[in-house]
């Protein structure tokens, strides 16, 4: 069939059941804009900014378990605005297809405008790179770049197209060859028999799951296993959507202090063997040390990526495989029988004495009627009217990671955050993307004051795209984590922490958005049930109390010690 380099794209897109696509539209793909004018099935969301646009493609990619699609319309400029978005998603594991412009291919090589070498730009942040050579081989490049984004250990892959390649007039048979390999639930017995003797044999095992059951959507077969040994679940660091957190054998994500979960934590680093599935055992669940993970614990580590295994903690036992395929094996091998009167019973029961504990404690802070608000205030009433089905997107900074196990989640996936990237500004434009795959569920995000403000042009996307999500600005006036630092570490020398914003309501209602400002308690509560049944984007304002910040790299700064100045600077 005879079209243009850019109406491929569009079919290639098409034939691979891409139904929408972030961009911002630039000068070096119009033509690829053009073909899009006529694809009434591909919605089209607008963007600000490239990086917001990856955001939002990586969530999408997240949330639907697809590739995200992303279009920098603009070599040069509107390329290298891609690279922390991409470095984002690159960390995270996230799929994502990016295509983005050259110049001219006889322009190619004469530092001609926006010109820049954007292949090697691109290689350290992103899963493979295609430099396209001719517009015949468009298609069959953009549909091996979603499988290559979406397979194995997943990540964000790049296409490179010279601007007249678009343009050009070829002769092609747009269609997919790729498909999905389903994971086979099989392990030789040997393996099985070896896991099942090391779970028997414990005291007090655990299992610590990761963002690689979340990607297959396992959780179900995670909680069969987990009811079937009635062992104990804890999430590994940003995950803790692993499994409805309701559920009796759920503790928490397992982070290190002091963010993470104490029952979590405290039951992780008391195991003695610990069934670690679909987690890298990285630095934000382990700080690499041993306050989560205890130097004599038994480990059987399952990784479908073998470099993985064993990487940062010896392993008694090493699984290159699916996570939730190796779980749904090991509980089918496991008889009634077996699993009777298991040793490890008690134990359970004095967690979920702990984890009721707990909760009831942060209720009792929440409903303090303090009136600078306190985080234990603000995510109180967030529980209070969040809806089970809801998605939750945060970025980073002190009161996010706070946030991120003070929230309960219920409906896999529910949880969305910068991972090991820990990007500031990745919040609102993440949770506008996750509402963009998931229309039908409420969606939330939240970020401080310094981090929204980085993207706050994105209330724009929402409204012109009806993008109902429900933006929440922690607003403590300053960027919280670095604060904390200059406190603990740095004799009060504060310098550079402060920010002062504008009301962020009131921009979005100049925005044509709705616009709500909570400083007394039982106003978020309300706004928020408010925001989450209006007809258009909403934007709350919070103010929270700036003294309610936490430092959390202490291993970072253990040369200057608590409130320390070794140096005597200026003293």
């Amino acid at each position: 069939m005879n079209m243009s380099g850019g109406r491929a794209a569009v079919e290639a897109l098409r034939v691979a059941g891409v139904e929408t696509i972030f961009g911002l539209m630039g000068s070096s793909t119009l033509d690829l804009y053009d073909a899009l004018y006529d694809a009434k099935d591909i919605r089209h969301i607008g963007v600000r900014d490239e990086r917001a646009g990856m955001h939002m493609a990586d969530a999408y990619g997240r949330v639907t378990g697809r590739p995200g699609i992303m279009i920098a319309g603009q070599s040069g400029p509107g390329s290298t605005n891609l690279v922390t978005g991409l470095a984002q998603a690159y960390l995270a594991f996230s799929p994502v297809v990016v295509i983005t412009g050259l110049p001219l291919i006889q322009h190619i090589g004469k530092d001609s405008f926006q010109e820049l070498d954007q292949h090697t730009l691109f290689l350290p942040v992103t899963k493979k790179v295609f430099d396209v050579p001719s517009a015949k081989r468009i298609p069959e490049l953009i549909l091996e770049a979603m499988r290559i984004a979406n397979s194995g250990r997943r990540g964000p892959v790049l296409l490179n197209i010279a601007r007249d390649l678009f343009a050009e007039q070829i002769d092609v048979e747009v269609r997919n060859h790729a498909s999905v390999a389903r994971k086979a639930g099989f392990l030789d017995p040997s393996t099985l028999q070896e896991v099942k003797q090391l779970l028997f044999g414990a005291k007090a095992p655990i299992l610590l799951v990761g963002g690689g059951v979340k990607w297959e959507r396992g959780h179900q077969e995670i909680i069969r296993l987990a009811e079937r040994l009635s062992l104990p679940m804890a999430a590994s660091s940003g995950h803790g959507d692993v499994v409805p957190n309701d559920h009796p054998l759920f503790c928490g994500y397992a982070g290190p202090a002091p963010y993470g979960n104490p029952v979590a934590r405290e039951a992780v680093h008391e195991a003695d063997v610990i069934l670690a599935l679909g987690t890298r055992l990285g630095f934000n669940t382990t700080l690499y040390g041993h306050e989560v993970i205890s130097k004599t614990a038994r480990i059987i580590q399952v990784e479908i990526d073998a470099g993985a295994i064993g990487k940062y903690y010896p392993v008694y036992l090493g699984v290159v495989g699916d996570a939730t395929a190796f779980a749904a094996c090991l509980a089918d091998s496991i008889g009634r029988d077996e699993a009777e009167n298991v040793p490890w019973q008690s134990r359970n029961e004095k967690l979920r004495r702990t984890w009721d504990t707990m909760w009831e404690e942060r209720e009792r802070l929440a409903h303090r009627s303090v009136t600078l608000l306190t985080p234990e205030q603000v995510f109180g009433e967030v529980r209070k009217v969040l809806p089970r089905d809801a998605i939750v997107a945060l970025d980073s900074g002190t009161l996010c990671r706070q946030a991120a196990d003070q929230l309960r989640y219920y409906q896999p996936p529910a949880l969305l955050t910068p991972l090991d990237f820990a990007l500031v500004g990745f919040g609102y434009a993440a949770g506008l993307g996750a509402k963009v795959a998931a229309p039908e569920r409420p969606v939330i995000s939240m970020a401080g004051d310094g981090g929204f403000g980085m993207t706050v042009i994105e209330i724009c996307t929402a409204v012109q795209s009806g993008i109902n999500t429900v933006g929440i600005v922690l607003d403590n006036e300053c960027w919280g984590s670095e604060k904390a630092y200059q406190r603990d570490f740095y004799n009060e020398r504060y310098i550079a922490e402060s920010i002062i914003s504008p009301r962020y309501d009131v921009v979005a209602r100049a925005c044509g958005a709705n616009g709500y400002f909570v400083e007394k308690p039982g106003e978020l509560s309300d706004a928020l049930s408010c925001a989450l049944t209006a007809d258009k984007p909403s934007v709350i304002h919070v103010k929270v109390d700036p003294a309610a910040i936490l430092s959390s790299r202490k291993d970072a700064l253990k040369h200057r010690g608590e409130t320390g100045n070794p140096d005597n600077i200026l003293d």
